[in-house]
């Protein structure tokens, strides 16, 4: 069995028009409501094997976020640039260069990849993985080349707005 979740980078700032869409770093409610995801994450047991995350700032920042907040070493956190300007056949590539011994992976990108990767998977389908979505799929093999034939669960979604605090 292999476990996959699925994160769409946190809200990120338009304070400064002038930083390259690389370079753009999260917002604060960005950063609020990755806490809000890391509480549900650290209640329901769940600490991936690997991090990948996209090499823009607005991932990596989440990443290493929640890597924090997880208990998973920041500085093991992959960063694979394929993952900026990805496709979802790009998202299958870096998971099936994983290694096996690796049972779950929490990989970090953008949309509008995620949203059409995660789609593949729910039924039905969502318009939109929104910032800081989680979507987390178990699949029934134990090898990351197998993930786009293998049988497979959807665990849960997530998403800040789900987690709201009063």
């Amino acid at each position: 069995m292999k476990t996959l979740y699925i994160v769409r980078h946190a809200k990120s700032s338009w304070d400064d028009f002038t930083l390259a869409d690389h370079d753009r770093p999260i917002s604060k409610s960005g950063m609020r409501k990755t806490i809000r995801v890391v509480d549900y994450l650290k209640k329901h047991g769940v600490l991936p094997g690997l991090f990948i995350s996209s090499s823009a700032l607005r991932a990596k920042t989440t990443a290493f976020q929640i890597a924090e907040g997880l208990g998973y070493p920041v500085e093991k956190v992959k960063i694979e640039r394929k993952l900026y300007h990805a496709g979802p056949g790009d998202i299958f590539d870096v998971l099936s260069a994983v290694p096996n011994d690796i049972g779950s992976v929490m990989l970090f990108g953008h949309n509008p990849t995620l949203t059409l990767f995660v789609n593949r998977f729910l039924d039905p389908g969502i318009d939109n993985l929104p910032t800081t979505g989680v979507v987390s799929i178990g699949f029934e093999t134990d090898k990351w080349e197998n993930i786009v034939e293998a049988g497979f669960k959807i665990n849960f979604v997530v998403t800040p707005g789900m987690l709201k605090t009063s």
